[in-house]
């Protein structure tokens, strides 16, 4: 079969692709994989607002107290809770059952190592291993060595740590917050209320199927309403696990993933934070963004899409800020994966110590018009090796200079070669988007 790990978990169609069965294999494969099982061995399981989480969980957790290993259940929590908190708990392994900002019928299942590391791609095909060979070997203990379930309330200890991030006060500020009817909902409220803040909540009522429904980080022009309705400063959006944080600023203008880093880089690096003055960005950021940091003296290292490709580039540089431009921002001197209310809180912070609007402080960078263009084709890899596609692609490059950039990758997902363009020339990108994407349809298209 094909690899089940993508890039964050096991994803699928809850209760069809992701089915209570392969979620309590998962639990005994991860169990075995993960811990020791040794007496006390434990793993700390968390869950989104979706309707499917309580059915996968109490499969999972089962799985997991077949292999003789406790599980301490946190209820609904999110996706960096559960990271934060097993490592904190000193447990052996964790589990989030999210699909982030995906429809409420998807769902998935991410491990995290006692460290509070997303597990390297070596330990997922080990446990994806024993799940293709049937796991007909795996223990079964009985009696008394079967583990047990918990219910660890420690939703509040999560709280703390994220005040704990912050050395001041958000007294006379504004703040919208959508909590996109997910993991959020109960959570971010409470730390920008105890932080001082005056706080309007939206989409915070989850009833298992409203998460993500027209709100939250996917949909920012929803915040951006509300922090114009409201005469607010700044407003915060999140995701369905609160992984994510895209911010509206009191004009409505919508900051990404690349102002947010732009503008907590020179932040920290002012502060003597920022370790080697460098940050991690993947190859979807705006040049803008690049062009920017180089004016500041921050040096912006490259990688791939994905937030587990940036976390490995940063732990391979010893850099302590990271993130993509979907707002999944890493604050690797905090925590160990993305936490879109700890970037929240960081932001905000910035804006209160700068005695700046994010009006202001977002004109730390200027984004760089960009194009994106979907060719559909009949093999998507054949780009690389196509000998007049290239040729268009050096043409390109060479119209657009050193003030203009191209990317070409193929879709993990679909047969598509994804052609995206970026300059200061609005004309000239058109121009040279529709050459190439002309030579990649006369190839290869279908």
């Amino acid at each position: 079969m094909g690899r089940l790990f993508g890039t964050d978990g096991v994803r699928g169609v809850a209760n069809s692709e992701l089915t209570p069965e392969l979620a309590f294999r998962l639990g005994r494969a991860g169990a075995y994989v993960l811990t020791s099982r040794r007496p006390g061995a434990r793993i700390v399981v968390g869950k989104d607002t979706r309707i499917s989480g309580d059915m996968l969980e109490t499969a999972l957790v089962s799985g997991i107290l077949s292999m003789g290993v406790d599980a301490l259940r946190l209820g609904v929590i999110s996706t960096p809770g559960v990271a934060y908190l097993t490592k904190h708990l000193r447990a052996d392994a964790g589990v989030m059952i999210s699909a982030s900002h995906n429809p409420v019928a998807d769902n998935g299942i991410k491990f995290f190592g006692g460290d509070g590391f997303k597990l390297l791609d070596e330990t997922e095909d080990r446990i994806e291993q024993l799940l293709e060979d049937g796991a007909r070997d795996l223990p079964r203990p009985t009696g008394d060595k079967i583990g047990r379930m918990y219910d660890e309330p420690a939703v509040e200890t999560y709280i703390r740590f994220l005040l704990s991030t912050v050395q001041v006060r958000f007294d006379g500020l504004h703040i919208v917050l959508d909590c996109a009817n997910g993991a959020a909902s109960a959570i971010a409220p409470e730390v920008f209320r105890r932080l001082g803040a005056t706080v309007t909540v939206i989409h915070a009522t989850p009833d298992g199927v409203n998460i993500n429904v027209g709100c939250g980080s996917t949909h920012p022009h929803i915040v951006q309403r509300a922090v114009l309705a409201h005469g607010a400063d700044v407003g915060l959006s999140f995701d369905g696990d609160a992984d994510r944080l895209i911010a509206v600023d009191a004009s409505g203008e919508v900051i990404d993933g690349d102002f947010i880093m732009a503008i907590c880089a020179r932040a920290m690096k002012a502060k003597g934070l920022l370790q080697g003055n460098k940050l991690v960005a993947t190859v979807m950021s705006n040049l803008g963004f690049v062009k920017a940091m180089e004016g500041e003296g921050i040096e912006v290292l490259r990688t791939a899409v994905g937030d587990r490709y940036v976390m490995e580039r940063m732990r391979e540089d010893n850099a302590v800020l990271g993130g993509e431009q979907s707002g999944h921002i890493i604050f690797l001197n905090h925590t160990t994966t993305g936490d879109g209310i700890l970037t929240a809180v960081q932001l905000v912070q910035v804006m209160v110590e700068s005695q700046q609007p994010l009006s202001q402080l977002r004109q730390v960078m200027k984004r760089y018009p960009q194009l994106l263009e979907n060719v559909q084709v009949r093999d998507k890899r054949a780009w690389r090796e196509n000998e007049a596609i290239q040729r268009a692609l050096r043409a390109a490059e060479e119209a657009l200079g050193e003030s203009g950039r191209v990317l070409v990758r193929e879709s993990g997902t679909e047969q598509l070669v994804r052609v995206m363009v970026e300059g200061p020339d609005d004309k000239l990108l058109r121009k040279v988007c529709g050459e190439i994407v002309k030579v990649v349809q006369a190839e290869l298209g279908v």
